[in-house]
């Protein structure tokens, strides 16, 4: 009995702990929810049998693990370390999921849900009367996330890649893997005022996630948030887009960023564009 309640403890510090490293302020509503999120689903029922794999946020390898409490630390955990494949940095989920706000009764997807944890904490948020549609294109990641979130009926598991259409429509579009560009298929997805959150990167680098906002059928409003590197998004890193993306950062000017259209038609205002997407800086 001693036992679990000092895990349970373990579990409300990191709460507190994640959110307040997130810089998120826990007396809102959406960081109280964050907080009880973080603090109820069981990070262990999600990332394999022990020992695991411990690495740091900046990606060093810190050791193995049998200890339950060493999950509830601001660190990633190995799911297929020869494919780098982690269950990722908590305070910068709850950071991503802070800016999306997710509502109670929304309609959310998440693309590279692996093991299904952060799936979870969403379905947390959406509550009982929302909806997550989760995708997670890695065939034994896939397995083992239709298992753990067995329990959330409102969590739909897709064994397949987030990145072709058709989505269902949502008011949450969450990608948990790298993008060289917002894909029709997720920008079509979303509700009016729906958001999008995406780390854009080219496969291998650093980027930024981009939130996006739709405010009409061709413009969205669009602003690059903090720095990021993810594992690449199968299906959203063809090499013509990842070139252009990475020489847009390279010239710099990426927080001037305030808008997506989907005209096809770049002003002076073009920070990069893309197929049929471009980024402006008005």
């Amino acid at each position: 009995m001693q036992e679990i309640d000092l895990l349970e403890e373990s579990r409300r510090i990191y709460a507190h702990r994640i959110v307040a490293l997130a810089e998120i302020d826990s007396a809102t509503d959406i960081g109280r929810e964050i907080t009880m999120a973080f603090q109820t689903v069981h990070r262990e029922n999600f990332v394999g049998r022990p020992p695991w794999k411990i690495i740091s946020p900046e990606g060093q390898f810190r050791g193995t693990s049998e200890n339950t409490a060493d999950l509830y630390q601001d660190v990633l955990v190995a799911l297929d370390a020869e494919k780098g494949l982690n269950n990722g940095q908590p305070s910068l989920h709850a950071f991503c999921l802070n800016v999306l706000a997710p509502r109670k009764g929304e309609h959310t997807i998440h693309i590279g849900a692996g093991t299904g944890y952060y799936t979870a904490i969403l379905a947390e948020l959406v509550g009982r009367s929302g909806q997550v549609d989760a995708y997670e294109i890695e065939p034994e990641l896939a397995h083992q996330a239709a298992l753990n979130l067995a329990a959330f009926q409102r969590v739909r598991m897709h064994a397949r890649s987030g990145a072709d259409a058709p989505l269902p429509e949502c008011d949450v579009l969450y990608v948990s893997a790298a993008c060289a560009e917002p894909l029709p298929a997720w920008l079509d997805a979303l509700a009016h005022g729906g958001r999008l959150l995406l780390p854009m990167e080219p496969a291998g680098l650093s980027g930024r996630m981009l939130l996006v906002t739709k405010q009409s059928e061709q413009r969205y409003g669009a602003r690059f948030l903090c720095a990021v590197q993810f594992v690449a998004c199968i299906g959203a890193q063809n090499s013509k887009a990842a070139r252009v993306l990475e020489e847009a950062f390279s010239r710099g000017n990426w927080e001037s960023v305030r808008s997506l259209h989907r005209d096809g038609h770049p002003d002076e205002s073009c920070w990069c564009a893309g197929q049929g997407w471009w980024l402006s800086t008005h």
